[in-house]
């Protein structure tokens, strides 16, 4: 039987393993794998996909998937990866955040049927412990030298900030999360991000003192851009899973720019699109760039993993509105947010319904300085609403909406003005 492990690596989704033999393993053996997220936020950005795409593939290939809401570590903090220490977050913090990652990690895995998804809170079996337990049970088997090794440690000591006695105890936590999750759920898999390889190890160093057995861990590749940057991230903000967040819209645009060098590695990162395809695709990208038929994929399929389906159907609609064609059948939402940065005047609803002429709108707005240059302008053939060409005066009225709410004037080819009708 062909191992999932061929999966994940066909698909680079594989940054380091403890051991080679897991290929094997994985494909004789239906194995617990577990991976922890750490409740920073109330929302998991795009480059948290990675491990959750990496649990569907797992999921998918029979064996069982635990996710981990880190309830405790969460309030302590991991260094891993960090230049400076987090900042400390309250109880009530914390459980507003494990609830919002709980809400969008349930969208991306089968919480149901013959081999469901299980979510668990590791505050459930540390909070209760005390500090004096801790140190007896746990911390009795990690020496300092051990610690100190660590490359998340090092980078830390060498940096001007230095790193906390809370933060640097903070692989012993991770590292008892996976020895209960031995002992309670049979769990012999971690996986997680590659900068997580220290607290993975330690895990498995853990259970092979205790329990004279052994436990694998995987990492998942840090994803990075051609030009350097973390895959994510614009302009340095977060491309965020949460609609409220990060529009749809902007999730959408940010996945449609990415640059040819990177779009193939993101369609088998990201995506399940089969890798036939994308090998296609990857032909498209070099005999036909212009067309960006891997982007638009791209765009489309991880935007239907996130928002669903029609809400991704709706996303390539509204980017034909860029190219300039009628905007219609749209919400008021991705309406929107597609024209979020242009100026905007507000109408009452009864000044539509009343009937409004398109050449006092147009003075109205300021796209032009008067009524007279508006009715030069329309006869020249200048004027566009919802992307259609008008060329005499009209009235408009609800019907002339391209949403519930909203229509878009534009005088010449970027000279764009909101109007929204309250």
């Amino acid at each position: 039987m062909a191992s999932v492990y061929d999966t994940l690596e066909q698909r680079q989704l594989i940054a380091q393993v403890s051991d080679p033999e897991l290929r094997d393993k994985l494909a004789a053996e239906r194995f617990t794998v577990y991976c922890g997220f750490d409740p920073t936020a109330e929302s998991l950005h795009l480059g948290n996909l990675v491990p959750v795409i990496g649990l569907a593939h797992l999921q998918r290939a029979g064996h069982r998937v635990l996710m981990v809401v880190g309830g405790a570590t969460g309030m302590i903090g991991d260094p891993s990866g960090r230049s400076e220490e987090r900042n400390l977050l309250g109880t009530e913090q914390i459980e507003r955040n494990v609830a919002g990652v709980r809400a969008q990690l349930a969208r991306f895995l089968d919480f149901e049927g013959d081999n469901p998804a299980q979510m668990l809170n590791n505050f459930d079996w540390i909070g209760p412990m005390r500090f004096v337990d801790w140190l007896r049970e746990v911390g009795k088997y990690f020496t300092v030298n051990y610690m100190l090794a660590k490359d998340s440690v090092q980078s830390r000591l060498r940096s001007e900030a230095g790193i906390s006695y809370t933060e640097f105890s903070y692989m012993t936590l991770q590292a008892y999360d996976f020895l209960y999750l031995f002992d309670h759920h049979d769990c012999r898999l971690q996986v997680g991000g590659n900068d997580q390889w220290g607290n993975i190890t330690a895990g498995i160093d853990l259970i092979r003192k205790l329990r004279q057995q052994p436990a694998y861990g995987l990492t998942f590749p840090l994803i990075t851009t051609s030009t350097g940057e973390k895959f994510g991230k614009s302009a340095g903000n977060a491309i965020w899973l949460d609609r409220t967040r990060t529009s749809p819209w902007d999730f959408y645009q940010y996945l449609v720019r990415q640059d040819d060098r990177d779009v193939i590695r993101l369609l088998k990162i990201f995506t399940f699109v089969p890798l036939e395809r994308i090998a296609e695709l990857e032909e498209a990208v070099r005999d036909r760039p212009e067309r960006r038929e891997a982007q638009k994929t791209l765009a489309f399929e991880v935007t239907s993993i996130v928002h669903g389906r029609d809400t991704a159907e709706e996303m390539a609609r509204a980017a034909e509105i860029v190219y300039g064609s009628e905007i219609k059948n749209l919400s008021d939402e991705t309406l929107g947010a597609v024209f979020a940065s242009v100026p905007s005047t507000t109408l009452t609803r009864s000044e539509l319904e009343a009937g409004i002429d398109l050449i006092d709108l147009l003075a109205r707005t300021g796209l032009t300085k008067s009524k007279g240059e508006a009715r030069r302008l329309l006869s020249a053939g200048g004027v566009y609403l919802n992307n259609l060409r008008i060329n005499e005066p009209v009235k408009l009225s609800p019907e002339h909406l391209a949403s519930a709410s909203l229509l878009v004037l534009r005088t010449g080819k970027k000279n764009y003005h909101l109007v929204r009708v309250e």
